[in-house]
C-alpha cells in the first residue's frame, strides 16, 4: 500500500483511500495515547484526594501536578530512545510499542490502591506509572508525525500533519467527555470515592481497537526506500546530536519554536482549566463543560492553520501565536475573573486583601516533603489560610519581627505569635484566627464559589485561548518534520519537541501556582508562558528558517 504514495500527488481513488487509512489511524491512535495522558490532569484534584493525601491540601494540589509533570519530564527521554529506534528499526513498529506501554500503564492506575490502603507506595507507583507513560509518549509523537509527513503529496505536508496535530486537543475532548459522563452517570460523591477510575479503565478497550486499526498500516515510503537501499542510519543519536550542524538547528527547533509552542499549549488547555477550578472556584464538573464547548469550536482551526501553512508558510503562524499570547494573557485571564466569577471580581475590587509582614520571616507557600504546618511563623499562618483558600493578596513589606497582619478592605487581623503560644493553645489560636479571617473575607463578598457567571463569555475566551494554541501548534509537525533530513529525522525532531512541550509545557502549571502560592498574586503565574513565549519569538523570528517548500525525502 505505500509503495502507491509519491511526492507528486495521488494516482487515483485507490491512493485517496491510503491517505485516509495513513491519517485516521495514525490519528486515532495518538488520540488515545493523548486521551491517557491527559486523563491525569483532568483528575488532578482526585488524584491529589487519593494519592497524597499525607500532606496539606495546597502542597497536596501541586504534588499531584508535579506527578502530572513527571510524565513531561521523561518525555525527551522516550523521545531519544523510541527516536532512534524509528530511525534504525521503522516508523510503524515503534508507535506500536509505545501505545501498548501507554494503555497499559493508564489501565494499570485505575487499579491501583489508594494512600489510605498501601500508603507511601501509592504515589510512588503512581509516579512510576506517570514515567512509563511519559516515555511512551515521547516516542510515539514524532513517529506519528514523521509517519503522515512522509506520505503525504509536496505542498500538502501542513494540511496532512495538521490532523495529528489535532490529536491532543480531542484526546484532552475526549477525556472531558468521558469524565463528565461518568460524573453525571454516577454522581459527584461516588465519582469522587471510586468512580474518578473508571475513565482509567476503559481505556483497555480504546487500546484493543487502536492496536488493531495500526497494525492494518504499511511502513512509511521514505523509511522503506532507505531500507531497500541500505542508506538508515548506523548510529542516529552520533548524527543527530553529535554533529554541530544538524545540533545548531535542534537548539533552533527548540528556542525559537517548541518552547513557546509548548507554553501556549498548555496555558490555554491546562492552566486556564486548572485557573477556572482552584482560583475562580468554578466547580470541576462545569469547568470541563465549558473547556469541551471551547474545544469543540476551537478544534477545526488545527487543520486551517495547517492548511494556510502551506500556502504562506509555518513560521509566520508560529510566529504570530507566540506574539498574540504574550500580548493578551492579562488581560484574557482578568476577563476570564470578571466572566467566571464576578462576584470574586468585585469582592477583589472592593476589598482587596493585604498581608503586612517582614518578607524574611514568611517561607515559601510550598512544601515539597509535606512536614512544614505553616505554623512557625505569623506570616506562615496568615499567608497559608490565604493560598489554601486561593485569596488573591498584596503584600507589604514590614520591618524584621513584625507580627504578620491581613488586611481585608478596611479591617486589620494580626496573626497569633508563635513564639507566645505552644503546643495545642498554638493550635485553637491558629483555628480561631482563621475562623476570624473566613468571617471576614465571607462578608467582605468573596464567594466560597462561583457565583454570577456568564458562561457564554467564558466559552469565548477559552476559545481564544484554544485558537492560539491552534496558530502555534497546527503547523509545527510539518515544521520539525521538514527541518531535519529522513535518515536522522525521527530522532531529531522528536527531542526538541518533546523538551519543548513535555518541560517548558508540561510543567507549566506546577509552576505557575507555585509561583501563584509564594506570591498571593493569583496573575503572577502568567509570567511564565509570557517571558518563554517571548523568548521564542526573538529567536525564532531571527533563526528559524522557513520549511514549507523543502522536499523531505532526502
Amino acid at each position: 500500500m505505500a509503495t502507491t504514495y509519491d511526492s507528486g500527488g495521488a494516482h487515483g481513488s485507490a491512493v485517496k483511500q491510503n491517505d485516509k487509512l495513513v491519517i485516521g489511524a495514525s490519528s486515532l491512535g495518538t488520540v488515545f495515547e493523548w486521551y491517557d495522558f491527559y486523563l491525569y490532569g483532568l483528575l488532578a484534584t482526585y488524584i491529589s484526594r487519593h494519592f497524597f493525601s499525607g500532606v496539606n491540601e495546597t502542597t497536596g494540589f501541586i504534588l499531584a501536578l508535579g506527578a502530572f509533570a513527571a510524565g513531561f519530564a521523561v518525555r525527551p527521554f522516550g523521545a531519544i530512545v523510541f527516536g532512534r529506534i524509528g530511525d534504525m528499526v521503522g516508523r510503524k513498529n515503534t508507535f506500536l510499542v509505545t501505545m501498548g506501554i501507554m494503555g497499559l500503564s493508564t489501565f494499570a492506575v485505575g487499579l491501583l490502591p489508594s494512600y489510605g490502603t498501601i500508603g507511601v507506595a501509592a504515589p510512588i507507583i503512581l509516579v512510576l506509572l506517570r514515567i512509563l507513560q511519559g516515555l511512551a509518549l515521547g516516542g510515539e509523537y514524532g513517529g506519528a508525525a514523521t509517519y503522515v509527513a512522509e506520505h503525504a503529496p509536496a505542498g500538502r505536508r501542513g494540511l496532512y500533519t495538521s490532523f495529528i496535530q489535532t490529536t491532543a486537543t480531542m484526546g484532552l475532548f475526549a477525556a472531558l467527555l468521558v469524565v463528565i459522563g461518568f460524573r453525571t452517570a454516577l454522581g459527584e460523591e461516588f465519582f469522587g470515592d471510586l468512580g474518578w477510575r473508571l475513565p482509567f479503565l476503559v481505556s483497555i478497550i480504546l487500546l484493543g481497537v487502536s492496536m488493531w486499526i495500526r497494525l492494518q498500516l504499511s511502513e512509511s515510503p521514505v523509511f522503506q526506500k532507505m531500507k531497500d537501499e541500505g542508506t538508515v542510519s548506523k548510529a542516529p543519536l552520533t548524527e543527530a546530536f553529535g554533529r554541530w550542524s544538524n545540533l545548531k538547528i535542534v537548539l533552533i527547533a527548540l528556542f525559537g519554536a517548541a518552547m513557546g509552542q509548548g507554553v501556549v499549549w498548555y496555558t490555554g488547555q491546562f492552566y486556564a482549566l486548572f485557573f477556572l477550578e482552584k482560583m475562580l472556584k468554578v466547580d470541576g464538573a462545569t469547568t470541563n463543560v465549558l473547556m469541551a464547548v471551547a474545544l469543540l469550536f476551537g478544534t477545526p482551526f488545527f487543520v486551517f492553520f495547517g492548511w494556510l501553512s502551506d500556502r504562506i508558510g509555518r513560521k509566520p503562524i508560529i510566529m504570530a501565536g507566540c506574539a498574540l499570547a504574550c500580548l493578551t494573557y492579562f488581560p484574557l485571564f482578568g476577563a476570564l475573573t470578571n466572566a467566571a466569577n464576578p462576584t470574586l471580581a468585585r469582592a477583589q475590587a472592593a476589598s482587596p486583601v493585604t498581608v503586612v509582614s517582614h518578607d524574611g520571616d514568611c517561607s515559601f507557600q510550598f512544601d515539597p516533603v509535606g512536614k512544614n504546618k505553616f505554623d512557625a511563623r505569623s506570616c506562615d499562618i496568615a499567608k497559608s489560610f490565604l493560598a489554601k483558600n486561593g485569596i488573591n493578596y498584596d503584600n507589604v513589606e514590614a520591618p524584621a519581627g513584625t507580627i504578620a497582619t491581613v488586611r481585608i478592605g478596611g479591617q486589620s487581623f494580626t496573626a497569633p505569635d508563635p513564639s507566645k503560644v505552644t503546643g495545642a493553645d498554638r493550635a485553637a489560636a491558629i483555628t480561631a484566627y482563621q475562623d476570624q479571617l473566613k468571617t471576614a473575607i465571607t462578608a467582605a463578598g468573596y464567594p466560597t464559589k462561583a457565583e454570577g457567571m456568564n458562561k457564554a463569555k467564558v466559552v469565548l475566551i477559552l476559545w481564544f485561548m484554544v485558537i492560539l494554541v491552534t496558530m502555534v501548534y497546527g503547523p509545527i509537525a510539518a515544521l520539525l518534520v521538514e527541518l531535519f533530513p529522513s535518515r536522522i529525522r525521527y530522532t531529531s525532531m522528536s527531542l526538541p519537541y518533546h523538551i519543548g512541550n513535555g518541560w517548558f509545557g508540561g510543567f507549566l502549571p506546577t509552576t505557575a501556582f507555585a509561583m501563584v502560592a509564594a506570591t498571593g498574586d493569583i496573575y503572577y503565574g502568567l509570567w511564565y508562558p509570557v517571558v518563554l513565549a517571548a523568548i521564542t519569538l526573538a529567536i525564532g523570528i531571527v533563526f528559524l528558517p522557513e520549511t514549507f517548500r523543502r522536499r523531505i525525502e532526502d
